[in-house]
C-alpha cells in the first residue's frame, strides 16, 4: 500500500475513535454528573525521501489520534426530593473509597448500604473530610445535609462531605462512567463547598446534539471508506496495464 491508502487508513483509524467517544457520551445522556469527552486529533507529519517537485511536495501528514478531552461545564441540577441525593453546585468532587484508592465523582445519586455506610451508585463508600466512610446508625431516619456538605441526623452530627478540586480537570483519568483517577494529581480542600440536598447533577451530554455528531461522523467515516475503495481500485488498474504490457 502506498502513502495515499496509509492516510486514508489513519484517518479511519482516527474517524472510529471519534465514533466510539459519541457513542459513549450518548449510552450515559442519564449518567449523573457525567461530562461528555472529545476526541483530539493533530497532523503527523511525515518527510518522503526521493521525491523531486515543489516545495512540500515530499511532506505527507497523517491523522494522529493524540488524547481525548473533557467538557466540563456542569449538567443542570434537578430536585429529586430523595434526601441521600446530593449534587455540588459549584467546582469539586466528591471522594468515594474503591479497592483502588481514592476516587472522584460528581454522581451523587447515594445511599446507606448494608453496614450503615453511605455509598455511591457503584457501592463505594463516601468519604468525610477525614478520608474515613461516613456511616449513621441503625436507628437514625432523618438525614438533613447543610450547605457546606455537613451530614446531620436526629441524633446529631455524624460527618461532613469531602469535597476536593484539581489545578488541571483534563487530566483526570475516567474510571468506567462515575469515578475519576487523579493521574498523579493532589487533591486541594474545597475550603466552602455549596452543596444541595435532594438533587441531583445530571449529564452535561444533549442527545440531539450528540446523535447529529454521530451521524456526521459515519457519513466521514464512510467517505473515507469509499476514498480507499477507489483508491485500491486505481492501484489494482495500474498493476493490470503493467501486465499487459510485459505480455
Amino acid at each position: 500500500m502506498d502513502s495515499p491508502g496509509y492516510i486514508v487508513l489513519s484517518r479511519l483509524s482516527a474517524q472510529m475513535r471519534a465514533s466510539q467517544l459519541t457513542a459513549n457520551n450518548l449510552a450515559n445522556a442519564d449518567t449523573p454528573g457525567y461530562r461528555a469527552a472529545r476526541p483530539v486529533f493533530a497532523e503527523h507529519v511525515e518527510r518522503q525521501g526521493r521525491v523531486h517537485g515543489p516545495n512540500g511536495a515530499g511532506n505527507v501528514g497523517y491523522a494522529w489520534d493524540r488524547a481525548s478531552w473533557r467538557e466540563t461545564q456542569p449538567g443542570a441540577i434537578s430536585a429529586t426530593g430523595n434526601p441521600l441525593d446530593i449534587a455540588i453546585s459549584g467546582a469539586g468532587f466528591f471522594v468515594v473509597e474503591t479497592p483502588r484508592g481514592e476516587r472522584y465523582t460528581r454522581a451523587g445519586r447515594f445511599a446507606i448500604g448494608a453496614d450503615g455506610q453511605i455509598v455511591d451508585a457503584t457501592g463505594a463508600p463516601v468519604l468525610n473530610t477525614d478520608s474515613r466512610p461516613i456511616a449513621v446508625a441503625p436507628g437514625d431516619t432523618r438525614i438533613e445535609v447543610q450547605g457546606d456538605g455537613t451530614i446531620r441526623t436526629e441524633n446529631g452530627v455524624v460527618g461532613r462531605l469531602r469535597i476536593v478540586r484539581f489545578a488541571d480537570e483534563q487530566q483526570l483519568r475516567a474510571e468506567g462512567d462515575r469515578h475519576l483517577d487523579a493521574a498523579g494529581q493532589a487533591p486541594e480542600e474545597v475550603a466552602r463547598p455549596q452543596v444541595v440536598q435532594g438533587a441531583l447533577e445530571g449529564s452535561n451530554v444533549q442527545s440531539v446534539l450528540e446523535m447529529t455528531r454521530m451521524m456526521a461522523e459515519l457519513r466521514e467515516f464512510q467517505f473515507a471508506t469509499q476514498f480507499l475503495e477507489r483508491e485500491g481500485e486505481r492501484q489494482q488498474s495500474a498493476v493490470d496495464r503493467l501486465l499487459r504490457r510485459r505480455s
